[in-house]
This record gives C-alpha cells, sequence and structure tokens, in this order.
C-alpha cells in the first residue's frame, strides 16, 4: 500500500466532458495541486449557488496514480442537486471545486513482493468506476496477479467504459471479463436477462479456497445481497470491501 496522500481542497478546471452512456457523463479534470491517488478512491465535489447555496456529493475517481488528471464518470441522478449539473451543464473551461483524495479502505496498489492474492472485482451499474481504476492500475503496473471483473449492467448500452475494459482485457491474461445483463443483453448472447443470483456469483467468481481480496460496489441492495453471499460461500468477512452509493 503506497503512503497516504493528505485530502485537501482542490480547483479544478474541466478539460473535456463527454457522453459515457446514455445517462452519464466521463468528466476529465486538470487539477495542478492533486497529489495523485490510489485506484478505488473517491473525491467529493462542491457545487455553490449565485445565492451562497452549497452542495457536496461524493464521486468515485476513476483514474489513478500521480497524474494530476483526474477523471470522474458521473450517471445522472433525475432530481439530484449535483449530478444533473455535472452531467448537463458543465462545460470544458469550467472550474470545479474537488475535495480529495478519500479512501484509503476500498483501494487496490500493485502488491510489493510475496504471493499476491488474487482479486475479484464485482460491479452493479456505474459502481464499475474505481474498479475500472483498479483493472487499469493493474494493467499498466504490468502486474500478475489474477483479476476478474463481474460486472452487472442494465443493457449493452449502459457499460461504462467498454472500450476500454475489452482493450484491458484482451490485452492480459490476468485480467478476466464477465458481464451479467438485467433487462437487454446483446444479440447472440449465451443466457437471458436477468439479475445476479446466488449461484451465478458462485459460477462467475474466483471461490473462497482461492483466498481473493474481493471488491463489490454499487447500489445498496446489489452490494449487501453480493456481500451476504460470499460470506455465506466461505469468503473471509474482511476480505470483502465493499461500498454502496446512493443519490447524487
Amino acid at each position: 500500500m503506497s503512503a497516504r496522500r493528505p485530502a485537501a481542497w482542490h480547483v479544478a478546471t474541466v478539460v473535456d466532458s463527454r457522453p459515457e452512456t446514455p445517462s452519464a457523463r466521463r468528466i476529465e479534470l486538470d487539477v495542478p495541486t492533486w497529489p495523485g491517488n490510489d485506484a478505488g478512491s473517491h473525491l467529493d465535489v462542491r457545487l455553490t449557488a449565485p445565492d451562497g447555496y452549497q452542495a457536496t456529493r461524493s464521486y468515485s475517481i476513476a483514474s489513478a496514480g500521480e497524474s494530476t488528471h483526474v477523471i470522474l464518470a458521473v450517471d445522472e441522478l433525475p432530481g439530484g442537486e449535483v449530478s444533473p449539473f455535472l452531467v448537463h451543464d458543465l462545460q470544458p473551461g469550467d472550474k470545479l471545486e474537488l475535495h480529495g483524495p478519500l479512501g484509503a479502505y476500498f483501494v487496490w496498489t500493485p502488491p510489493e513482493e510475496g504471493s499476491p492474492r488474487p482479486v475479484q472485482l464485482i460491479a452493479g451499474g456505474s459502481g464499475v468506476v474505481p474498479l475500472y481504476a483498479m483493472a487499469d492500475a493493474h494493467a499498466r503496473a504490468a502486474d500478475a496477479t489474477e483479476f476478474r471483473l463481474l460486472y452487472s449492467v442494465r443493457t449493452p448500452d449502459d457499460v461504462f467504459f467498454r472500450e476500454e475494459l475489452a482493450a484491458l482485457a484482451a490485452g492480459s491474461p490476468a485480467l478476466w471479463l464477465d458481464y451479467v445483463y438485467t433487462r437487454r443483453a446483446p444479440d447472440g448472447w449465451a443466457t437471458a436477462p436477468g439479475r445476479v443470483t446466488r449461484d451465478l456469483l458462485d459460477a462467475a467468481t474466483l471461490p473462497a479456497a482461492s483466498r481473493p481480496l474481493v471488491y463489490v460496489c454499487g447500489p445498496t441492495p446489489f452490494v449487501e445481497a453480493v456481500a451476504g453471499w460470499l460470506i455465506d460461500a466461505g469468503h473471509e468477512p474482511g476480505a470483502v470491501r465493499t461500498e454502496r452509493f446512493g443519490g447524487s
């Protein structure tokens, strides 16, 4: 684990903003004072209205490393105070206030020595954002740790980082990618759309006997169900790390 970087407030400039899915936007930021962050970290975005009212929400970071280039992928919550602005109104050149990097438990860094434990990533919807950062950091480090990602998503159109994930899986024999489509699957997909079940989880994830580190991120009901099934299957409770999200 790298030394923890102190959190602070930063001013970011929007470099690029483009659609990620029909309801989400990828936002690239230049943050000159950013100290870098580990894969899986998050930050707070603070918006200030003309009348002085402030709203702050937390977002996972899709990038990692020592760069001052920070990437977010924000899914809109209709009626939210922050995400609709980030998705629809934010433009290149705009400024944002950020607080971070935050989080020390739900992070992954390449192992420095010894026999690394395999890693199982399990994502629901936009919960893939910090897990994508982990998979990308794993590939950039040319790390040999076995990685698997199980990604539950509504339809093919709702996949975050589709091209990047495909490239990571194609370029690394240590990374295995599995999709579960809950509403509409691609043409010719081997299985019908449906939610993740305990049987599917057992079949598509690393077994407890291999002692993996497991990272689960997504909506609260998804995370609670998956974490419970993992523990029931014999995974060490301390090795199952979870991150939930709600409204923003």
